[in-house]
């Protein structure tokens, strides 16, 4: 057996317990370190910092059943100066089911907030009326 410190022993070269092992384990761990941290850096620029889309905001106000097959959506839709959106307004009924359905455009105006009435047609009796979606057209 080797007294020299600098050389392996027998269960070193054994185990597999050598100090090009050690520098090539602690090699791979930098380089995955590494790669994390530019991933990472990459994925916080991409979805954090895109927030340049101007954006649209409904909120539902009210709604009224009018009768077994008509319901009045009250709702205001928030969204920039001069840009034009549309938004989808449902019906459901007491199972959650889209009993009623409409598309509608909202024209560009100079005032961010607006308030708008929409009636919607049933194909079965509605228990609430609301705003789905919106988005800029």
């Amino acid at each position: 057996m080797s007294t020299d410190p600098a050389q392996p022993t027998d269960l070193d070269q054994r185990y597999g317990r050598t100090r090009t092992r050690g520098r090539n384990e602690r090699l791979i761990l930098i380089i995955s370190a590494a790669v994390f941290a530019v991933v990472l850096v990459a994925w916080v620029v991409w979805a954090g910092l895109d927030g340049s889309k101007p954006m649209v905001e409904a909120r539902d106000v009210a709604h009224t059943i009018l009768d077994d097959q008509t319901v009045r959506v009250d709702y205001e839709v928030s969204m920039p100066a001069g840009e034009q959106a549309s938004c989808a307004v449902q019906a459901l009924n007491e199972d959650f089911t889209v009993v009623g359905w409409k598309i509608v455009d909202i024209p560009a105006s100079d005032r961010y907030t607006r308030a708008f009435t929409e009636t919607l047609r049933t194909s079965l009796p509605a228990n609430t009326g609301l705003i789905f979606r919106c988005w800029l057209t």
